[in-house]
């Protein structure tokens, strides 16, 4: 995609609003030099259209030469096309506070320049080539990275790792239709049954290099949006004790008192790199309490949308008729079960337990002496990292829902491609659906994407990045 001129100059605030040491206000366009000099005054006289790239000068801030300072900054200059966006970009570094930013910010919408709209700094650098929809995409993941691990799986996709790969396919698929065409253009007798074979043989190649992307979306989403984490029980079984023990602080209100809990508390929690999103829910029972049961009823709401479920079971008492109701209803992958108060006498029939789980895994743990939680941590690694290292991170993911639906989609093309070349179609017909997936391909890097789309991926970003 070639540099390609943008017809106005706009600005943003790119820190975030609040007191602190530095605030940016970014400018970006053929005239954002001109607009910054207009309002920028060097204590030695110099103008910032002197300056060489990738240089600082000292100044300040003012309507005009006689008006009064409104503050003393910084600029730094970036000439086109070696900037974030390719084009000329001038960044005036000013005191954090919300005064100074917003009258900076005024004066240069009043010198000619136009409010930036969300992500348009960055859409500028997608329009222009600089980076392609993947990389756009990985900087609003680096930018709400929770652990070090979302972080490593965020710049590796900044960085075109994940654009090589469907690249790399792409081109493979290209070399297929180009070899068909050729067929369709120059036949030959008994050429068209041997290069539909070899076209076959090909396209389940491509397709097991797309599912071994798609293999890396579970882990790519958990890291980007955290494994959505329900602690789910009876109350008084020790829910809050094991989000107040996973923090390391008093969250969750504890008290012998059954439902305590009656709101959703919800946490962020770092395990080995896993951004785990952790949910105390109100503790399930028959009650006639209004407020309870709206809180017990957001409880199960809450436990059926989670990508985990944390069952906990009272180890000291028996199984009740509500614990089996408990198992049944969230007896799957996804839900680890837990025998809390092992260190009290076991009185739990483990034998009815283990048959109603179906030799699902069940661990023994005990809040209060944090007997167990260690190997808690371990099955949640287990569940996200199929061979249960930590060692994805150093790989690539794909990890929003549009990629992995466009992948998805991709995959169907190729099956109807090699469903239409086992039938003996005419060459022609597998060309068609071979050429949908080699856009729908494009359609991940922008290579291929409709303007309404790309326009809703950058909404998505704050005004300034």
């Amino acid at each position: 995609m070639s540099i390609i001129n943008q017809e106005d100059t706009i600005s943003a605030i790119a820190t975030p609003v609040g007191l602190g040491g530095i605030g940016i206000i970014r400018l970006s366009g053929k005239n954002a030099i001109e607009i910054a000099d207009t309002i920028f005054f060097s204590k030695k006289g110099k103008k910032i259209k002197d300056m060489p790239s990738y240089t600082a000068l000292y100044g300040e801030i003012k309507e005009n030469e006689n008006s009064a300072t409104i503050d003393e900054v910084l600029i730094l200059l970036m000439r086109s096309p070696y900037s974030y966006t390719c084009e000329d970009v001038v960044e005036i570094h000013c005191h954090a506070g919300a005064v100074p930013l917003k009258e900076i910010l005024l004066l240069t919408l009043k010198n000619g320049a136009r409010l930036a709209e969300p992500g348009e700094f960055t859409k500028r650098a997608f329009l222009n080539g600089r980076i392609d929809l993947t990389q756009a995409e990985a900087v609003i993941d680096v930018i709400s990275a929770k652990t070090a691990s979302s972080l490593k799986a965020a710049t590796n996709n900044l960085s075109g790792q994940l654009r090589d790969k469907v690249n790399i396919t792409r081109q493979n698929i290209l070399e297929i239709i180009a070899h068909l065409e050729a067929v369709i253009d120059f036949p030959e007798e008994d050429i068209e049954d041997v290069s539909a074979a070899a076209a076959l043989e090909k396209i389940n190649i491509e397709k097991e290099n797309i599912s071994n992307i798609l293999s890396t979306a579970k882990t790519g989403k958990i890291l980007r949006e955290g494994l959505k984490t329900a602690i789910i029980g009876k109350p008084n079984v020790g829910k809050s004790s094991l989000l107040n023990s996973l923090i390391g602080e008093d969250k969750a209100i504890v008290t012998d008192i059954a439902g305590t809990t009656r709101d959703v508390i919800e946490e962020y929690l770092n395990i080995e790199g896993i951004p785990l999103r952790i949910m105390d829910t109100a503790g399930i029972r028959k009650t006639t309490d209004k407020v309870e049961k709206i809180g017990i009823d957001l409880a199960k709401k809450t436990s059926e949308e989670a990508d985990l479920r944390l069952l906990i079971l009272d180890s000291s008492m028996p199984l009740e008729d509500l614990d089996i109701e408990l198992i049944k209803d969230f007896k799957n992958e996804n839900t680890i079960v837990l025998l809390n108060k092992s260190d009290l006498e076991q009185k739990i029939d483990l034998d009815t337990l283990e048959k109603l789980l179906d030799s699902q895994s069940i661990l023994q743990i005990s809040i209060k002496t944090n007997s167990g939680l260690d190997e808690l941590k371990k099955e949640i690694i287990e569940l996200v990292y199929e061979n249960g290292e930590n060692n994805a991170p150093e790989a690539n993911f794909v990890s929003n829902a549009r990629q992995i639906n466009l992948l998805e989609e991709t995959i169907t093309h190729l099956d109807d491609a090699a469903i239409a070349a086992n039938s003996q179609m005419p060459i022609d017909c597998i060309v068609v659906d071979i050429k949908l997936a080699w856009e729908t391909l494009g359609k991940i890097t922008g290579d291929s994407l409709e303007e309404d789309i790309i326009d809703q991926i950058f909404s998505q970003f704050c005004i300034g990045k």
